[in-house]
């Protein structure tokens, strides 16, 4: 009787745990003459302070209208965890404004991106050393259009074994998606022969004729789309 009372008494807090899905973002520029300075300084700061559900993976930007940026990503979180992050310490505000902020050229971007483990075909946390980030914002009214769009052509991903994470953008500018294509093969996952042209694989998988369709619906609910290229870099990430 006792177990069963103990049981009971956790129904509620299992209900509202809160799982792991929030990654937060930061997009940093170095000063054009302070790379390899700012580099140095990164790295400790973040091997210093960012460790446990604070760890920092840092992404270097090759290509698009980001190229040359560093991707600061930490997490991922549950946002009940991140209402209590703060500063982590003052230590930690003094390291960064004193010794990594001279080095960085600008504003900077930041953002917070929540896991969709229904849109995905890989867990969050199975990472690649390079990946593509397609960024895709929704037009008005449209964001669930969008997500019906994902769900087709995960049905692709899946067939093709491709190992994508899908994230929703919250409280950071439009609303639309992020869709990560994690590069388990490296680069030569790119080339144009390495699977079907996605047309032949989406028509496939959905019956002949639907790519056309899709292109129809994408169309009309994606406002604006693009994609970069990024590599992780573990000397300038946490330990």
């Amino acid at each position: 009787m006792k177990k069963v009372f103990l049981v009971l008494l956790l129904i509620p807090l299992l209900g509202t745990a809160q799982t792991k899905t929030v990654l937060t973002t930061n997009l940093v520029f170095a000063k054009n003459d302070k790379a390899a300075l700012f580099e140095k300084a990164l790295a400790s700061h973040v091997q210093k302070y960012h460790t446990g559900d604070l760890s920092w993976r840092v992404w270097t930007i090759e290509s698009g209208p980001n190229f040359g940026g560093y991707l600061l990503v930490e997490g991922p979180n549950t946002w009940d965890a991140l209402d209590g992050r703060g500063d982590i310490s003052t230590a930690h505000t003094a390291d960064w404004n004193n010794n990594v902020m001279p080095l960085i050229e600008g504003r900077g971007e930041g953002g917070y991106y929540v896991y969709q483990p229904d849109l995905s075909t890989v867990q969050l946390t199975d990472y690649a050393a390079k990946a593509t980030i397609n960024h895709i914002t929704a037009n008005p009214g449209k964001i669930a259009n969008v997500q019906e769009l994902i769900k087709k052509m995960k049905k692709v991903w899946e067939a093709g074994k491709e190992s994508v994470a899908v994230y929703m953008l919250n409280s950071s500018g439009e609303p639309g998606y992020i869709i990560v294509t994690r590069l388990k093969d490296g680069l030569k996952e790119l080339s144009a022969d390495y699977r079907k042209p996605l047309a032949a694989r989406f028509d496939e998988v959905n019956g002949t004729g639907s790519f056309d369709a899709w292109l129809k619906d994408y169309a009309d609910a994606v406002k604006v789309r693009w994609t970069e290229l990024i590599f992780f870099n573990p000397n300038l990430s946490s330990k």
